[in-house]
């Protein structure tokens, strides 16, 4: 019987460290990472936390106008807040989804209520016009950071 309640115990500590591990690995801090999709090479990291916003926003190459993209990290991924924009047409998003709404704020149109959620984003900078990337109150020119038409991935880890 005794033998019984020993092994229970020691279950019960094994679960607790295993649940107070987890507890803590969500309590490390997390950096929203800047890569070249193909070698791996980290152009830019930023400390973050849970709910911090970045943006990307490039100059549609048909409308010529700005298009701004603002995300917010949840956990370890990446999930889309709204899509910022002034002309409708092509390759812009015409129906909205399921949840979705669109408002005009301005001259600007802003989608909201996106459902996806990413574990990477990957981008191709823009040759003709530059990506800028927003975060922490920065502007940072991705052409500048990785060049023109890299391939890159923005994570979280």
């Amino acid at each position: 019987m005794r033998q019984k309640w020993y092994g229970l115990i020691i279950n019960l500590v094994l679960a607790a460290l295993v649940v107070s591990g987890a507890a803590l690995l969500r309590g490390l801090p997390k950096k929203l990472v800047i890569s070249d999709a193909s070698s791996g090479k980290v152009y830019g990291s930023w400390r973050i936390v849970e709910g911090t916003e970045f943006a990307v926003e490039f100059i549609h190459s048909v409308h010529n106008s700005p298009v701004r993209d603002t995300f917010r990290v949840r956990g370890r991924q990446i999930k889309p807040v709204a899509t910022r924009f002034t002309s409708f047409g092509a390759g812009m998003q015409a129906d909205l989804g399921e949840g979705q709404e669109m408002i005009r704020d301005g001259e600007a149109l802003v989608i909201t209520g996106f459902s996806q959620i990413y574990k990477r984003l990957n981008l191709i900078v823009g040759t003709v016009s530059d990506h800028l990337f927003f975060i922490d109150n920065e502007r940072i020119s991705l052409r500048d950071l990785c060049g023109k038409n890299a391939h890159i991935v923005v994570r979280v880890k």
